[in-house]
C-alpha cells in the first residue's frame, strides 16, 4: 500500500485494516493461549463452579501459581475477547481481580462428559504446527520434487509413520480422533439415528480405537460392529466387554470386511480423488445391493454451507488449507458427486447437515 493510498483511506478504515493484519500475524497467540487454558484445565475449573469463576477461584482450583495472577488476567482477557470465555464485572473478586469469567457456547465444546479438549493439544503440537513452517518453499517446488506433503517435507515421514514410531504423538493423535468421533457420533445418533436402524452389521473403516463405533454399538446393540484399521492402530485397541465391537487389522485399499454398511468418518478428506474412488470401490464390494440395505455412510465436511456467513466460510477455508499438511482436501458437493459417480455409486445420494458443513452422506450401490 503506497503512502498516497494510505492518505486517501479514512482513519477508521486504516485502523480496521491494521487490526485485520495484526490478527493474521499474531493469530497463533490465540491458539497457544487456548492450549494453555486447556492444559491448565481452566474451562473445567469454571464448569465445576457452575459455569462462572473469578481469577481467585481459577487459581484455587488449578495449579496456577498465585504470583502469576496478573499474567493469567491478560490471558483470560484475550480468550474472552476472542470468544472462548465471557467476562463480566464481579461483585466480590477476593481482592485480586474485578471480573467473573463464564463459558461461552464455544467453550462448552471443551467441558463435560463428551468434549473436544483432546483436539487442542494435537492441533497445536510441534509436529503439526512445524509442518507449515516450510509452506512457501513447498509451493515453489514441483510436486515430484517437493517430497510429498507439508508434514513429510518437515519431518521426513508421513503422519501415520510418525504415529507408528512416536508413542507420545500417537497418543495425541488417537485421543484427538477419539474425542472428535465420540462427540459427533453422539450428536448424529441424537439427530440422525435413523441411518443406523435396520442394520445387522457395520464396518468402521479407519476407525482407530473404535470411539465412534462404540457409540453406535451401545445405541444399537443388535448391530455387529467391526473396526478396520492399520495393524499398529488396532494392536492397541480393546474389544468391547459385550463382544459387540471387534477389530481387524488391514488395508482399506486391499479389501474391506463384508457388512450391511460401511462407515467412513473423516477418512476420505485425507486422500486424493483417485484414492477416494479406490476406497469407495472397495466399500462397494463389501456391501450388499441397495435393495438388501447396502450403503456407505460418510461423515465429512461438505464445503459451501456458509450462505454468506463469513466466520463459517473462513472456518471451511482454514480447514481446507490445514489439510495441505497431509495432502488432503475438503470438498464441496460437486466434488463429492464426481467421486461417487466415478466409484460406481448411484446418483441418488443423501447429504444431511449435522453442524453446518459437517454432514452425514449416504451413498448406495
Amino acid at each position: 500500500m503506497t503512502l498516497r493510498l494510505l492518505a486517501e483511506v479514512s482513519p477508521q478504515d486504516l485502523l480496521v485494516a491494521l487490526s485485520e493484519l495484526q490478527n493474521h500475524l499474531l493469530g497463533y497467540v490465540k491458539s497457544m493461549a487456548l492450549k494453555c487454558a486447556v492444559d491448565l484445565r481452566i474451562p473445567d475449573a469454571i464448569h465445576r463452579r457452575g459455569g462462572v469463576a473469578t481469577l481467585a477461584d481459577i487459581v484455587a482450583d488449578t495449579e496456577i501459581h498465585p504470583a502469576k495472577v496478573p499474567d493469567l488476567k491478560r490471558m483470560m482477557e484475550l480468550l474472552s475477547t476472542s470468544g472462548i470465555f465471557t467476562a463480566t464485572a464481579a461483585k466480590d473478586s477476593g481482592g485480586i481481580g474485578d471480573v467473573v469469567y463464564g463459558l461461552t457456547t464455544a467453550c462448552y465444546f471443551l467441558v463435560g462428559r463428551c468434549n473436544l479438549s483432546p483436539v487442542v493439544p494435537y492441533l497445536v503440537s510441534p509436529h503439526i504446527v512445524s509442518s507449515f513452517f516450510g509452506m512457501s518453499d513447498w509451493f515453489r517446488k514441483e510436486p515430484a520434487v517437493a517430497g510429498g506433503s507439508l508434514f513429510e517435507v518437515a519431518h521426513g515421514c508421513s503422519l501415520q509413520e510418525m504415529a507408528s514410531k512416536d508413542a507420545a504423538f500417537s497418543s495425541l493423535l488417537n485421543d484427538s480422533m477419539a474425542s472428535d468421533s465420540q462427540l459427533f457420533l453422539e450428536v448424529i445418533i441424537l439427530d440422525k439415528g435413523r441411518i443406523f436402524r435396520g442394520l445387522n452389521s457395520l464396518v468402521d473403516v479407519g476407525g482407530g480405537h473404535g470411539a465412534a463405533t462404540l457409540v453406535i454399538a451401545r445405541a444399537f446393540p443388535r448391530i455387529k460392529c467391526t473396526v478396520l484399521d492399520l495393524p499398529h492402530v488396532v494392536s492397541q485397541a480393546t474389544t468391547s466387554e459385550d463382544g459387540n465391537l471387534h477389530f481387524i487389522a488391514g488395508d482399506m485399499f486391499e479389501s474391506i470386511p463384508p457388512a450391511n454398511a460401511v462407515l467412513l468418518k473423516n477418512v476420505l478428506h485425507d486422500w486424493s480423488d483417485e484414492d477416494c474412488v479406490k476406497i469407495l470401490q472397495r466399500c462397494k464390494q463389501a456391501i450388499p445391493a441397495r435393495t438388501k440395505g447396502g450403503k456407505v455412510i460418510i461423515i465429512e465436511m461438505v464445503r459451501g454451507s456458509a450462505q454468506g456467513d463469513r466466520k463459517i466460510s473462513e472456518m471451511e477455508d482454514i480447514q481446507n488449507v490445514f489439510m495441505l499438511h497431509i495432502n488432503g482436501v475438503e470438498r464441496g458437493i460437486n466434488e463429492w458427486k464426481r467421486i461417487f459417480s466415478d466409484a460406481g455409486f448411484s446418483d441418488d445420494y443423501k447429504i444431511m447437515p449435522v453442524l453446518g458443513p459437517y454432514s452425514v452422506i449416504e451413498i448406495y450401490p
